[in-house]
């Protein structure tokens, strides 16, 4: 049995009994007007973070969902769109993609906005989407594509990139892990399957993306996942796993190199009103602003004592240099 099968035969069990403690996210469910999420699809959100950001989801995008799970996202995404086929769903489980079609009838009983024909769902795999190239505005993943092996990561991103319109964005949570790991648990087809072992750390993922023609990269939030310790897993050494939150947006790769926001700022403190580095970024004094980390090692090269550059916080909420 390939890892593929041993991941579809999990996510068979988890559609036909829904398992709370399958995946474990920190994020509060979302609480907008009007928008009741059923208990099912609660007990189903088989992610390890979120993917719905209001400010990706303006003048109603085509959206994309790859990996339905109980549907809770794809019904998040449907309340900002509320056209027929306005969202599409993916998904290579029949058991999944049936128990979604049942919670959506639940959502329409208590949300009198919704209709289930707002989302279109369709049989399909990741790594040969049933959509069309550049037509989609936004597409999703939530804890899946740390699953796939490298040649597989590759095919399931590139696909990705296909159906996206020019300056559509991939928005992504998946586990990290910066510490290397064993080949007993690299090879561990359930563990991969239950999104722990297959965890990469953020500069390979990031590097996955970046190779793949993504030319902006967010980096919106990384938060405490999973422990691997030596008393359950094949292990010697406590093994921390985060989540990541990840936009990847189909913008022309610039000539040096893609723009990867990791949550750096600079702040401008010298004697004039604003500095300006002749290459399109302005600071004014005083005003923190978000940079790249491009932007951060070119600031810093410059060698001036009136430029702080903070670390990484691994939290971009938008604006800044590029």
């Amino acid at each position: 049995m390939s890892y593929l099968e041993a991941t579809n035969d999990l996510y068979k069990e988890a559609a036909l009994t829904p398992d709370v403690g399958l995946c474990c996210t920190t994020n509060p469910i979302w609480e907008l007007p009007g928008l009741k999420i059923p208990k099912i699809m609660q007990e189903m959100n088989y992610g390890c973070g979120s993917t719905v950001n209001a400010r990706d989801l303006t003048n109603n995008p085509k959206m994309l969902y790859v990996g339905v799970g109980g549907g809770m996202e794809l019904l998040q995404f449907s309340y900002f769109n509320r056209q027929k086929g306005g969202v599409i769903g993916v998904d290579v489980v029949d058991e999944m993609l049936e128990a979604s079609r049942k919670n959506f009838k639940v959502a329409e009983e208590q949300n009198d906005w919704f209709k289930s024909e707002f989302v279109d769902l369709k049989k399909g795999d990741a790594l040969n989407l049933p959509v069309e190239d550049n037509s989609i505005d936004v597409a999703a993943q939530n804890c899946l594509f740390n699953i796939f092996k490298a040649e597989d990561l590759k095919k399931a991103i590139d696909e990705m990139y296909r159906v996206l319109k020019p300056h559509g964005r991939l928005v992504m949570s998946d586990p990290t892990c910066e510490q290397p790991m064993n080949d007993t648990l690299r090879n561990d087809d359930r563990l991969r399957a239950l999104c722990l072992s297959g965890s990469l750390p953020i500069a390979e993922y990031v590097k996955a993306l970046t190779d793949a023609g993504f030319g902006t990269i967010e980096i919106r939030a990384r938060k405490p996942y999973r422990i691997l310790d030596p008393k359950h897993y094949p292990t010697d050494e406590l093994i921390y796993i985060e989540s990541i939150e990840v936009a990847a947006i189909k913008d022309p790769m610039p000539e040096d190199g893609p723009c990867i926001f990791t949550g750096k700022a600079a702040i401008y403190y010298g004697s004039k009103d604003y500095f300006d580095d002749k290459k399109g970024h302005i600071l004014l004094k005083n005003q923190p602003i978000a940079i790249c980390d491009k932007t951060a090692g070119a600031l810093a090269d410059l060698g001036r004592d009136d430029i702080f550059i903070s670390e990484s916080t691994y939290h971009y909420d938008g604006g800044g240099c590029c």
